[in-house]
C-alpha cells in the first residue's frame, strides 16, 4: 500500500483543509524532505481568498524546515538525517533564466505539461512550491533539483530562527538590494509586517544611517525600533509623508521600500523619494497601479522603481544563514505563535484575521 501523509490543500477559495495525500516518490534530482516546522505566509491568504489561483487539491505553503528523508540517486554532498531548508523559491540553475541572471523567473511552468523547464522563461515561474507543485505545509515536501536547492542547517541554529530565511528574509533583504543603499543613506520602509521587517533590518545592514519604519500597528513599530528603525511613523497619527519630507528637510529619502502591496502604499513610498531615488517594491500587487504624476516627476526625476521576487537557491540561504549564525539579527522573535499541522485551519484563521499581534506561527507536523 502506497504510505500516507497529511497535507493542507486548497480546496475552493475560502477553504484550506487537512487531506491525506501519498508521500511523494523521489526521483534522481530530488530529495524527501520530512517537515519539521513551516508557516504560513501572506501570499498564502491570497491563495485561500482565491486571489491567486492554484489548482484544487495542491498543498499550498512554500517555507521548508526539515530533515532529508530521502535522497535521488544523482544528489551529491548531501546526507539522509542531516536539517536542511530550501528557498521558497526553488529554480532549476540549469535555466535560461538562471543563467541571464533571473533564476526565480525560470521555466518550471512547463514541467507539469511533461516539458523541460531549463527552455522556458516566465514571471514567478521559480516559485514551485505550493504554486506549480505541492508544499510544504505537509508532512513531507518532495524539494526538486535538491542540489541546488537544499542548504544545511547549523546545529547551534533552531527551527525557529531558520525559519524566516526560505522566503521572508530573502524577501525583505532582496528589497534592501534593489533600493541601491549606500553607507549613510536615509530610507524608508512602508508596512512592517514580516517581510518589512525584514527590510528594515535588511536596510541597517546595508549600511542605511536613518530608517524610517511606516505601519499602522503600534506593536510592529516596536519591533521595526528593534531590528533598525531609527524613527517610526503610525500612519493612523499622522501624515507620514509630510512628516518624512520634513525629517529629510524637504530633500526625500535616498531609497523607500514598499512592502504591503496597495496603491496607498506605493503611491507614499514615491511622494517621499528623492529625485534620482530607488523605490524597492516587494508587494503583491492585487489591481493595476496608477503613479501619481507629480510624484513621478512626469517621468522626468531620474527615480528608478525595481521589483523583485524572493531570490531562491542553497548559496542565498547559505548567505542568510550566516547573518543569524553571526549573531548580528536574531528573527526567531518574528515567530509569535505556534500550531500543529491538525489545527492549521485556526493558524489561517488567526493570521488572515491578524488577530494577538501575530507576525509569524510555526506549523509543527509533530
Amino acid at each position: 500500500m502506497t504510505a500516507m501523509m497529511k497535507a493542507a490543500v486548497f480546496v475552493a477559495p475560502g477553504r484550506i483543509e487537512i487531506a491525506d495525500k501519498p508521500i511523494p516518490d523521489v526521483g534522481p534530482n530530488d530529495a524527501l524532505v520530512r517537515i519539521t516546522t513551516t508557516t504560513i505566509c501572506g501570499t498564502d491568504i491570497h491563495i485561500l481568498k482565491g486571489e491567486y489561483p492554484v489548482a484544487p487539491g495542491l498543498t499550498v505553503g512554500h517555507e521548508p524546515v526539515g530533515v532529508i528523508e530521502k535522497l535521488g540517486s544523482a544528489v551529491a554532498g548531501y546526507r539522509e538525517g542531516q536539517r536542511v531548508i530550501a528557498g521558497a523559491i526553488c529554480p532549476n540553475f540549469n535555466s535560461y533564466a538562471a543563467q541571464d541572471g533571473a533564476p526565480s523567473q525560470d521555466g518550471s511552468y512547463l514541467v507539469p505539461q511533461g516539458l523541460c523547464g531549463c527552455h522556458g522563461y516566465k514571471a514567478t515561474a521559480g516559485w514551485r512550491f505550493g504554486n506549480l507543485i505541492d508544499g510544504t505545509q505537509a508532512e513531507y515536501v518532495l524539494v526538486p533539483d535538491a542540489q541546488a536547492n537544499l542548504a544545511p542547517i547549523p546545529d547551534g541554529l533552531t527551527d525557529e530562527q531558520v525559519l524566516m530565511c526560505p522566503d521572508i528574509m530573502s524577501t525583505g533583504f532582496k528589497g534592501a538590494e534593489n533600493a541601491n543603499i549606500r553607507i549613510g543613506d536615509v530610507v524608508a520602509v512602508f508596512a512592517q509586517g514580516p517581510i518589512g521587517l525584514c527590510a528594515t533590518a535588511g536596510a541597517r545592514l546595508s549600511g542605511a544611517t536613518t530608517i524610517i519604519a511606516v505601519d499602522g500597528n503600534p506593536h510592529r513599530l516596536d519591533i521595526a525600533r528593534k531590528l533598525g528603525a531609527d524613527v517610526a511613523l503610525n500612519f493612523r497619527e499622522c501624515d507620514v509623508v509630510d512628516e518624512i519630507m520634513k525629517l529629510t528637510g524637504g530633500r526625500g529619502v535616498d531609497a523607500s521600500i514598499e512592502a504591503l502591496g496597495t496603491q496607498s502604499t506605493f503611491a507614499s513610498a514615491l511622494r517621499v523619494l528623492k529625485p534620482g531615488g530607488t523605490l524597492s517594491s516587494l508587494g503583491v500587487y492585487s489591481e493595476d497601479l496608477t503613479l501619481p504624476l507629480s510624484a513621478f516627476a512626469a517621468g522626468l526625476g531620474d527615480h528608478k522603481i525595481n521589483t523583485a521576487l524572493c531570490p531562491g537557491g542553497k548559496e542565498r540561504m547559505r548567505r542568510l544563514i550566516n547573518v543569524l549564525e553571526s549573531g548580528r539579527l536574531d528573527l526567531g522573535l518574528l515567530v509569535t505563535h505556534q500550531f500543529k499541522l491538525d489545527d492549521i485551519v485556526a493558524a489561517y484563521e488567526l493570521f488572515a484575521n491578524q488577530r494577538d499581534n501575530v507576525l509569524k506561527v510555526a506549523v509543527k507536523p509533530h
